[in-house]
């Protein structure tokens, strides 16, 4: 096990500050305005999604950095890559969840480097032997050998050691401790639980509120004890009673899920749908990963048809185990999707299981959070910036393989805190204000009033007899070091009077003088991208973009939720700044060109009750 504890430099983290409009006059024996401020919250920058090489595939593939380096890199500092590059983020981040998986976890890093006491068992010295020295076909034989029985429970018993897996969990923690300092740099204690029946993405990230004294009293959870997630809730419950800590799960990667991740008549196990299925779902799942290296996640083409804005790097060709996926999967994938069923799920069981809210994160299997077009370092160590990655072998599971141009240079975790620790960031998380973007810092407001209720993004409103529409409070700037901004668009789903959903977007604001056209579409905001150059002008679009905005088809008998989109103008995609460096010709179905956006966390409508 690596242990490279190093004293802590003092680094100021940059990021977009926003606080709220503090109090007029000063209150009680304070001077200044801004200690008495109720909601002084500001932007914190963060990904919730990040592997090392104490988990068990990114090692098996090649990556050598772990968490120390993963929290020095998040925190602004120049590290060297798993194959010698040199690499810094653009800005600080302000928080990190290292998440390595909790199957196995540091197991693979002490084969390969052979621990004494596994060198014992003569299959894993057999392991330790071939991972060391063969490659090609037969070193990816041997890394798919290994993963599948540690996954699975059958490799020898050693490896799944009580006492091991303690020390594992001890230092990861005691790392996190270590570089977690509050106001300037937080490390949040998380793991990943690794779901994936018959190949299908249910895979979970567990977050905790706390530190090591109660995050240290109970081992994570595995797959090897059960793939259901209703008993990963049932751990967090007994976490919980156990320790008086607190811990959050969010679903991700529904898009690999082969429409298992958002069920609607039967659990993901095939099991009927229940009241306690769904209230649990609700109480430990209060946010979802929207977007991700491994495509997007709002919606798809087949489900938004009338979203010109639908087919944004889009995976929906199979799940991991090469299982073809079928239309029929789709609508059971994909956030927007799932808003519009939680609104039946409520009307049926009184509990809404998929009012989540949204954060992006990488996924990136590298210890490296990089989410930029500019400074894309791939999904595993082996896809690091190099002239072939973008025409190599992501991964091949049957007759589906997927190329390194595959890869979606994506995303990053916005949270509305009061501060920056774990416990802030935690509760801002709790009550959903969040969003996610692909990358970019754009900063978003999103808050409604209504019957005199203001809430945030994440929030509910609750309709009264004959009240006017909400008022939706929506603004956007750019990042300050990216591109300008297209447009702000709200979505809207609802059950309609007969109980089916539908959904609808909304253009509200957007740059120049553009007008819709009669099938109300706003014409594109044009494009200045030069492939050849990787470069963009910011002479199209608007740095700012803000508006009030009442729904005008607002119906106050109907449940709705309406979330923010804000997209950026086209700038050049990870593709195309690769093809500058390396100077290389990429096939014509690689794109080039990206639109960049962000999602905000919906706010949700309840109409009054009959009486």
């Amino acid at each position: 096990m690596l242990n490279k504890l190093s004293a802590l430099s003092a680094i100021t983290l940059a990021g977009i500050l926003a606080s709220q409009a503090p109090s007029a006059e000063p209150q009680g024996n304070s001077f200044s305005p801004y200690s008495t401020s109720a909601d002084n919250k500001r932007v914190l920058w963060g990904d919730t999604h990040l592997h090392t090489t104490l988990s068990l595939d990114a090692r098996a593939f090649g990556v050598q950095l772990d968490p120390e380096d993963a929290y020095r890199f998040a925190r602004g500092e120049e590290i060297t890559s798993t194959h010698g590059l040199r690499v810094k983020l653009s800005r600080p981040l302000d928080f990190l969840v290292v998440s390595d998986h909790s199957d196995a976890m540091g197991t693979m890093s002490e084969i390969i480097a052979g621990n004494k006491e596994f060198m014992a068992n003569d299959v894993v010295a057999d392991w330790n032997r071939r991972l060391n020295n063969e490659t090609g076909a037969a070193a990816l034989k041997t890394r798919m050998e290994v993963m599948t029985a540690l996954t699975l429970g059958n490799a020898p018993d050693m490896l799944f050691d009580r006492g091991f897996f303690e020390s594992v969990w001890g230092e990861y923690i005691a790392t996190a401790e270590a570089y977690n300092e509050p106001g300037r740099f937080t490390a949040i204690i998380g793991y990943e639980w690794t779901s994936g029946p018959n190949g299908s993405n249910l895979h979970r990230n567990v977050l905790y509120r706390d530190g090591a004294e109660q995050a240290g009293q109970k081992l994570p959870h595995t797959t090897i004890e059960s793939t259901d997630p209703q008993q990963l809730w049932q751990w967090m419950a007994d976490y919980e009673q156990q320790t008086g800590g607190k811990v959050l799960a969010l679903a991700h990667n529904g898009n690999i899920s082969n429409g298992l991740m958002f069920p609607e008549t039967s659990t993901e196990f095939g099991k009927p749908m229940t009241a306690a299925y769904v209230e649990a779902r609700a109480r430990w799942e209060p946010l979802y990963e929207v977007t991700q290296i491994k495509g997007d996640g709002e919606t798809h083409p087949l489900l938004s048809k009338n979203d010109e804005f639908a087919d944004y790097e889009t995976w929906d060709r199979a799940n991991f185990a090469g299982t073809k996926k079928t239309k029929e999967m789709i609508p059971f994938e994909y956030a927007r999707a799932a808003l519009r069923r939680g609104l039946q799920l409520e009307q049926q069981f009184g509990t809404n299981p998929y009012q989540f809210g949204m954060v992006g994160s990488t996924d990136s299997h590298t210890a490296l959070a990089t989410g930029e077009e500019d400074n894309f370092f791939g999904k595993m160590s082996y896809m690091e910036p190099a002239a072939g990655r973008w025409s190599g072998e992501l991964g091949k599971v049957g007759d589906f393989i997927t190329l390194g141009w595959q890869m979606a240079a994506s995303g990053y975790a916005a949270v509305w805190a009061e501060e920056n620790t774990r416990e802030a960031i935690f509760d801002a998380m709790m009550r959903k204000e969040t969003y996610a973007t692909t990358g970019p810092r754009i900063l978003v407001r999103f808050a409604a009033n209504y019957a005199e209720q203001q809430v945030p993004m994440g929030g509910e409103l609750h309709g009264t007899a004959k009240q006017p529409a909400p008022v939706f409070s929506i603004s956007a700037a750019k990042d300050p070091i990216g591109a300008n901004l297209d447009r702000i668009q709200v979505v809207k789903g609802w059950l309609n009077a007969d109980g089916d959903s539908e959904e609808k977007v909304y253009d509200v604001v957007w740059s120049g003088d553009r007008k819709a056209k009669r099938n109300g579409k706003l014409p594109p905001v044009g494009n200045t991208v030069n492939v050849a150059d990787a470069s963009y002008s910011n002479t199209i679009g608007a740095a700012q973009l803000q508006t009030d905005w009442q729904d005008p088809d607002f119906n106050p008998d109907l449940s709705a939720f309406y979330y923010v989109r804000v997209l950026e103008i086209p700038t050049p995609r990870w593709t195309a700044y690769d093809a500058k460096r390396f100077g290389v010709a990429m096939s014509d179905e690689v794109p080039m060109i990206t639109q960049e956006r962000a999602y905000t966390s919906p706010i949700w409508y309840h109409p009054a009750k009959q009486e």
